[in-house]
């Protein structure tokens, strides 16, 4: 089974984050759960990983917190995003916190529909370099291609 892995890096001050990375994990579960069901039937696992920062290392490098990867590649990177950094709160002290800038729209927030804009570009490529198109039933794709299941090809 493929599997795509989302691991997401936050600060955790004392079991607490700010509200800017509190919302995001909230967009993050919904994400997840509709990628497992969107991709379970392709032959996809989605993995959730959730990675707490503490304010030391936030301090060392503030862009580390609200950090989202997808198999190792940053969700900024699979959307063509860029990335920023805003004000955030108390929580953060002095320093500014990651925002992507996605389509010339700021998002502090990630939401759930960038997380699964690029889980589902991510999957793609995982399905890809696979080489197999029909959710990874066995031998499936030693089969002609007009009998491989998933993709009917117009009779001739």
């Amino acid at each position: 089974m493929l599997e795509l892995v989302i691991r997401w890096t936050h600060l955790s001050v004392d079991g607490e984050t700010c509200s800017r990375c509190s919302e995001t994990g909230k967009e993050l579960a919904i994400a997840v759960e509709a990628l497992r069901k969107t991709l379970s039937p392709l032959g996809i696992r989605v993995v959730f990983e959730e990675v707490e920062i503490t304010n030391e290392e936030f301090s060392r490098n503030p862009l580390r917190s609200n950090e989202i990867w997808l198999n190792g590649k940053l969700l900024e990177e699979w959307l063509g995003a860029r990335t920023t950094q805003t004000q955030c709160c108390n929580v953060c002290g002095d320093e500014e916190c990651r925002a992507l800038e996605v389509d010339g729209q700021l998002h502090e927030v990630i939401t759930s529909e960038l997380v699964i804009k690029a889980g589902l570009i991510a999957a793609s490529k995982l399905i890809s370099a696979s080489g197999c198109c029909c959710s990874g039933q066995p031998s499936c794709c030693d089969r002609e291609p007009d009998q491989q299941q998933g993709f009917p090809l117009p009779s001739k």
